[in-house]
Formats: structure tokens, C-alpha cells, sequence
């Protein structure tokens, strides 16, 4: 950025013939002058020259030109003056606006290339510092998914954006938008930055969040994003509780679902006796799912499911004698909450499998 003093003459080219003329004639000024003030204001800006500075040396010169000017002459100078104030003002705004949205192109490739793993890690590393982050470091990725699709000029962006810096200030967090989700990214060993984000997310959008694991370097955080995804997939699939959840501890799930065909063997074998149930398996697996989701209480599944203890006591024997498991028992309670879980992550009975 330039010093915010004199402005140097080629910033005025011209400007004392233009006053001369105007004063002498009090015509306007031509198109041609105009633009030729307008591009002078757009160069001074990207010179790093400020408006203000600009005017300043612009009225400086018409005290000195026009010392000696008749008053008859005062309101057609006035007149010039006020047509260049406002083309210099013109251009050095369109510069200004270049400028930003340059600076938004680039911020927004960033982004991209980051999130996606895109481009060498060095390559990265050096563009990263420019938007506030140090790759070197271990990076963790939260990410908020509400019911409508948030940009950068959305209220729910600016409300959570003013709540994150206005509590942590100039921390190297990256925060921005991507696919209509929010993304917030910061150093792991700054997790409360990431809960305060959860908080404010989900106090404007009543939406999950999903914090990825932290990985180290600019693959680590294309790897956390992708797990804060994958979180949020299966939280849709298998109605997972709760607003936050983190990735660490959902690394079962891919576990249970890496080999797909020995899950759905699992899922007939287990479950698929529930099919001569009236009324098919899936209140029977709304069952279970509320009897393990409550620790296998069957008083507050039974409250879950809006069920008497004793309707839900009924249901828990008619699945052991479908199955020939007791949801009740230790040894056959590991099998069937697996092919629960299961039949959710399959879409089963909805599903053939």
C-alpha cells in the first residue's frame, strides 16, 4: 500500500488544462475527459493511493490554478471540479471492486483445491498463508448441514461468521462455504473454536454438525472434510442423535459397512425371520433400535416408542421367538444391535438385499 501523502503528478495529467479550458469557456467536460480521470482514479487505486488523498491533491491544484479566477468564473469551476471528483471516485471504486473480487476468485480456488486435495502440498502451503492458515500444522474440519443452502451473502453465513471472529478474533481459522454447507477449519489443538462454531451453527439453523478427525498437513484437512461428510451421510441414513458429532466416534460404521456382502448376510440371517412379523420387521427393528439406543432399558424404549412397558415387553419376546435371540441376553445382544445397525446402513427391509 502506498504512503497517504502527496500524490504523484501523473495521477493529474492533464487536470490544470482541463480547468483552464472549462474556465474559459464553462463548457463540460468532454467523454473523452471524463474516462481519462476515471482511468487515472483506477491506476491511483491500484497504486494503493487512497480516495481520499486523491481529492486532497486534486483541490490542492485548483487553489493554485485558479488563484487569479474572476468570480464570474467560480460556479463553472465548481461545476469541472465536481464531474472529476466523481469520475476520479468512479474508477478508483471499479478498481476497488477488481480488486475484491479477485481476491474472491483466488480465496474460493483456494478453498476448493484445499477441501478436494487439489494441487501439490506446497503449492498449497504457500497460498495458504495468504487466507490465515499454517498447513504445517494438524488441522481438524466442522462442517454444518442445514435445510437450505447457505453462500457467503446469507444471513446464516454472516450471523455465525460475526459470532466466530468476534469471540476469537484474527486466529488462524479458515471459515467459509462450500456446496451450501458451512465450513469452519482450525488448528486441532483449538477444538473450542469448532465447538463455538457447532454452537452458533446450530443455534441459527437447528442443523447437524459434523467435526472431522484432525490430520496433519494440506491432505489432512481434504481428509477431515471428507470424514465431516461422511459423518453427516450417515447421520441421515441411520438417524443418528444429537446436533455434533464427531467423526472419531463414529469409525465403527465404516468398519461395519467395508464389507457389504457378509453385512447383508448378517441382516437376513439375523433379522429376516422379523419379515413374518404382521405388519412386517420394521416396527419390530423400531424396537430394538429404541431398546439399545436407551441402554437397554425397557422402560424408556417403551417411552420412546410411545408404548405400555408391557406392549413393549411383548414385542422384545415376539423378536426372540421370530429370531431365536434375546435382545435381553449379553451373548445375543452384540449380534442382533450389529444387524440393526446394519439394516439401517443397507436400507433394509425398504431394500432387497
Amino acid at each position: 500500500m502506498a504512503a497517504d501523502g502527496d500524490i504523484p503528478e501523473e495521477y493529474l495529467d492533464g487536470y490544470d488544462r482541463i480547468l483552464t479550458d472549462v474556465c474559459a469557456t464553462g463548457r463540460r467536460l468532454t467523454r473523452g475527459e471524463l474516462e481519462s480521470r476515471r482511468a487515472l482514479g483506477e491506476r491511483a487505486a491500484e497504486a494503493g493511493y487512497g480516495l481520499r488523498a486523491l481529492v486532497r491533491q486534486h483541490l490542492t491544484m485548483t487553489r493554485t490554478a485558479c488563484a487569479d479566477l474572476p468570480r464570474t468564473s467560480f460556479g463553472q469551476l465548481l461545476a469541472a471540479v465536481d464531474q472529476v471528483v466523481d469520475a476520479l471516485a468512479e474508477g478508483h471504486e471499479r478498481a476497488q471492486f477488481l480488486a475484491v473480487r479477485q481476491e474472491e476468485a483466488a480465496r474460493r480456488e483456494f478453498i476448493d483445491d484445499l477441501l478436494y486435495g487439489r494441487r501439490d502440498p506446497g503449492n498449497l502451503a504457500e497460498r495458504a498463508e495468504r487466507f490465515g492458515l499454517l498447513l504445517s500444522h494438524t488441522h481438524a474440519v466442522a462442517v454444518a448441514e442445514g435445510t437450505e443452502a447457505y453462500d457467503d451473502a446469507h444471513a446464516v453465513t454472516q450471523g455465525v461468521e460475526r459470532a466466530l471472529f468476534g469471540r476469537f478474533g484474527n486466529r488462524r481459522i479458515l471459515y467459509a462455504t462450500k456446496d451450501g454447507r458451512l465450513v469452519c477449519i482450525a488448528p486441532a489443538d483449538q477444538d473450542d473454536v469448532l465447538l463455538h462454531f457447532a454452537k452458533q451453527a446450530y443455534e441459527l439453523t437447528g442443523s447437524r454438525i459434523a467435526i472431522g478427525r484432525p490430520q496433519p498437513g494440506a491432505g489432512g484437512v481434504a481428509h477431515s472434510y471428507e470424514e465431516a461428510l461422511n459423518a453427516l451421510d450417515l447421520a441421515e441414513r441411520v438417524n443418528l442423535e444429537g446436533p455434533v458429532l464427531r467423526a472419531a466416534d463414529l469409525l465403527v460404521f465404516p468398519v461395519l459397512t467395508r464389507d457389504r456382502q457378509a453385512m447383508a448376510d448378517l441382516v437376513l440371517s439375523a433379522l429376516g425371520p422379523l419379515r413374518q412379523a404382521r405388519g412386517g420387521p420394521q416396527p419390530l427393528l423400531d424396537t430394538m433400535t429404541a431398546y439399545f439406543d436407551s441402554g437397554c432399558i425397557a422402560a424408556e424404549a417403551a417411552r420412546r416408542l410411545n408404548l405400555s412397558v408391557r406392549a413393549f415387553t411383548y414385542r422384545l419376546e415376539r423378536i426372540r421367538q421370530l429370531t431365536g435371540a434375546n435382545p435381553a441376553d449379553p451373548v445375543h445382544r452384540y449380534t442382533l444391535q450389529t444387524a440393526v445397525i446394519g439394516a439401517r446402513l443397507l436400507d433394509w427391509p425398504a431394500t432387497e438385499l
